[in-house]
């Protein structure tokens, strides 16, 4: 059941820490108008550049006007707007008014190559195909991407909504002692997440469900730990225990580095 928890845990980006934050993605609605917005942009310095254009090249041969023509709207419709988002860090002009952001899936800023390849799938999306394959990519996607956010590896969330972060959990007592001794070896991200929002929705899931799921990570998270629980206890409860104490290992041994840090750093003369 692989695919059943990377799916579960779609939406969530995870720290270091396994600490699952819940992205506010930007809705359907609010990426159309934003688009909008941009589009109007486009079309009113198109018609102020074709009037300028054709000034300067109304003297010369057919060929050289359709050459300038083309530059002028490959810049207009892809250049310009690559270097804009670029720039910016994942904005443009309808993004500011709507408060929305382009970001790497993983949360990151976007770079040069994620937005050329946003704007060259764009391009067909809006200009070609009048924006019909767009809507319907983030109408069906979790989280409301569009073909070339996909191709892009980004997504766009909205800033007018603050980040989520859900409480860890806490170790059972009764497996303190077991999971203290443990040897806890690295974790995917996305089983770790799996298993945060697992733990946070159980309420959410049938009993079938919630059974299955539980069993499901906590086989998948018992593969990276040793040894294992002893007999008998519920799966929810390892669950939580190996999260809590992944989360306690994580925060003891960034404070170790910390004061190594400080001990063998000559303090800042400009703290």
């Amino acid at each position: 059941m692989d695919g059943g928890y990377r799916t579960y845990a779609g939406e969530d980006l995870v720290t270091g820490e396994a600490v699952s934050v819940e992205v506010p993605v930007a809705s359907v609605i609010s990426r159309v108008a934003s688009r909008l917005i941009d589009l109007v942009i486009t079309a009113v310095l198109a018609f102020v550049g074709l009037f300028v254009t054709g000034m300067l090249v109304g003297s010369l041969s057919g060929a050289v006007a359709r050459s300038a023509l083309l530059v002028f709207v490959v810049g207009l419709t892809v250049i310009l707007p690559v270097v804009f988002e670029t720039v910016t860090r994942g904005r443009s002009p309808g993004k500011y008014v709507m408060g929305l952001c382009t970001v790497r899936d993983d949360g990151g800023p976007i770079t040069l190559r994620h937005s050329v390849i946003r704007h060259l799938v764009g391009f067909v999306e809006f200009y070609l195909l009048q924006g019909a394959p767009a809507i319907i990519a983030a109408v069906i996607h979790p989280r409301a991407k569009r073909l070339g956010d996909m191709a892009a590896g980004t997504h766009v969330m909205s800033l007018r909504h603050s980040l989520q972060v859900i409480a860890p959990p806490e170790a059972p007592p009764a497996l303190e002692h077991w999971v203290r001794g443990s040897d806890i070896g690295p974790m995917p991200a996305s089983l770790a997440i799996g298993v945060r929002q697992f733990l946070t929705r159980t309420g959410s899931l049938s009993p079938q469900s919630r059974h299955h799921l539980g069993q499901d990570l906590c086989a998948q998270v018992l593969t990276h730990v040793s040894p294992p629980p002893p007999p008998g206890v519920h799966a929810e409860w390892v669950l939580r225990a190996v999260l809590a104490e992944r989360r306690r290992r994580d925060l003891e041994r960034q404070r170790a580095e910390g004061e190594r840090t400080q001990r063998l750093l000559p303090p800042d003369p400009l703290a």
